[in-house]
């Protein structure tokens, strides 16, 4: 199989407010949007925010959002983005993890989780773990 792409879409209830979101709070662009779908684009990276109700969701599926999903976005200076977003909903204030990271955690919409990450040095018992 050759992979030519791979993003997460997102089903929400109010599109317009989903991808309002992502573009205010993290930089993402509209590259096609419609009432019930919006893709986005950062750079190389897609996330897409698509009407749970829509008919191209099988009939058993439709009507459930997001919730559930942690939504990890990697940064250069998780510090710099906690000061620029901390007026958001957080539920996770910044702080460093033994297992390498530094994060927090913010309320997104539809009850998805988003996971503000800068990779740091693993503590010793956990630096063996990661496989190269």
């Amino acid at each position: 199989m050759t992979l030519a792409s791979s993003y997460p879409v997102l089903m929400t209830t109010d599109v317009t407010s989903a991808a309002a979101f992502y573009r205010e709070h993290f930089g993402f662009q509209s590259t096609f949007e419609t009432e019930w779908y919006v893709s986005l684009r950062r750079d190389n990276w897609e996330l897409a925010v698509l009407d749970s109700s829509h008919e191209t969701i099988p009939a058993a599926y439709r009507g459930p959002v997001a919730s559930g999903m942690l939504l990890n976005l990697e940064v250069d200076d998780v510090d710099a983005e906690w000061e620029r977003l901390r007026h958001l909903e957080v539920v996770l204030p910044v702080r460093t993890e033994e297992f390498g990271q530094r994060h927090f955690i913010l309320a997104g919409p539809d009850g998805v989780l988003i996971d503000v990450i800068t990779n740091v040095e693993p503590a010793e018992e956990y630096a063996d773990r990661f496989i190269s």
